[in-house]
């Protein structure tokens, strides 16, 4: 079967890999009908998130039908279409059963104190092989599938395999509230899809945050506020906007590969960037030091005092520099973590059949085989009206 293969840092290419099959009773085959390229994948593939094992299928969003199932999977049979949270889970252990989905004790191969396991990622996630494929091995199916109804199309679905289920759950760590205030910094899918959730759950105002030109303009589709950070000063700004205040809830939707103006970058910290490759092409072979993150800098300075700040961009453990001191003498509430995708996927997959919200505005681009490379680079340069790329497999 085709896959993109990760095989070191700036070195990734479609191949042949072997079939994926029914390992344990628990296990289902699925055939891949849409995949998706993510921040997360960029974070690997420009070394910013260490650890990836040579020979590691890439993605954590797919959507597709139900080929082959394990004895012990009672819910689904062949023919399926399903969508496929992001995250792993088992279902069973105390922390599934609680709604903490992403950090189960048991679906990481690493063991129960390793934390979150998802599709395609580093070792300490497992690895398990990603979804960018054309047949993907689901672990505990049970409750790693979720059915589609008819309504919801695949395109659709993507969108809700991971980036709006992250973005509900940035909007919901932020704690926001009917009334609120709220900036969101980053203004890719995730961003864009927490601007609405930040709507949906009752912001008052949403100040968008970003320079992509074409990003924003997204953001200014959906009446969010939007503040280049390239031309101003966004906490200056954003204190301006409310009162000299700040905003009452920060969404962090970039994490640590936040692009810094030029009047801001932090001395001694060059832009973090691999050029992607071809395998055994020269490039992508020099790992800069990580970069002090700008976007959380900003973050805690822009929320009012006693405010929340809710980050759902990456941040790796090599990640050691976050501004703790401003936050605590501000008494903010900081709440991060990965999203339980399983949690969440089934009300929001209610909300998108019924209509109330329609996430396929963020699929910007539709790709196939032979355009994957071109479109990681594509993306990683942050073209004008590239936001979310979807994969047809």
């Amino acid at each position: 079967m085709k896959a993109v293969v990760w095989h070191a840092p700036g070195e990734i290419a479609v191949e042949q890999v072997p079939d994926a099959r029914i390992q344990e009773p628990t296990d289902a085959v699925v055939r891949l009908t849409v995949s998706a390229i993510c921040g997360t994948d960029l974070h690997m593939v420009r070394g910013s998130l260490p650890g990836m094992r040579p020979g590691t299928i890439l993605g954590h969003e797919g959507v597709g039908v139900v080929e082959e199932v394990g004895p012990e999977v009672r819910n689904f049979r062949p023919g399926d279409r399903v969508v496929i949270p992001s995250t792993l889970c088992c279902g069973t252990c105390s922390y599934c059963r609680a709604g903490y989905t992403a950090q189960c004790d048991r679906a990481n191969p690493q063991g129960a104190l390793a934390g979150t396991s998802f599709f395609g990622g580093p070792e300490m996630t497992g690895p398990v092989d990603g979804l960018q494929a054309e047949y993907a091995r689901i672990p505990f199916a049970h409750v790693n599938l979720v059915a589609l109804p008819d309504e919801v199309t695949d395109e659709q679905a993507i969108v809700v395999s991971d980036v709006y289920p992250t973005a509900w759950f940035g909007a919901l760590l932020a704690e926001v509230s009917p009334g609120d205030d709220v900036a969101v910094f980053g203004c890719g899918p995730v961003g864009q899809l927490a601007i609405t959730s930040a709507q949906q759950q009752g912001a008052n105002r949403v100040l968008a945050v970003d320079h992509v030109a074409s990003r924003l303009e997204m953001a200014r589709s959906q009446h969010a506020e939007t503040v280049d950070f390239d031309t101003e000063d966004p906490v200056e700004t954003i204190r301006q906007l409310t009162g000299g205040i700040g905003v009452d809830r920060v969404i962090d939707a970039v994490g640590v590969d936040a692009e810094a103006p030029a009047w801001a970058a932090p001395e001694g910290f060059p832009e973090q960037r691999r050029e992607i490759t071809e395998p055994g092409v020269e490039g992508g072979d020099q790992l800069p030091p990580i970069a002090p993150s700008q976007a959380s800098e900003w973050a805690v300075r822009a929320v009012a005092k006693a405010g929340t700040v809710g980050v759902v961009g990456v941040y790796p453990p090599t990640m050691d520099r976050w501004p703790i001191g401003t936050a605590m003498n501000r008494n903010l509430t900081v709440k991060l973590g990965n999203c339980n995708h399983r949690t969440h996927i089934p009300e929001l997959l209610r909300m998108v059949r019924s209509g109330v919200v329609d996430p396929l505005a963020s699929v910007t681009q539709l790709t196939d085989w032979d355009g994957v490379i071109r479109s990681y680079h594509t993306f990683d340069d942050k073209e004008p009206g590239w936001v979310k790329v979807a994969v047809a497999v």
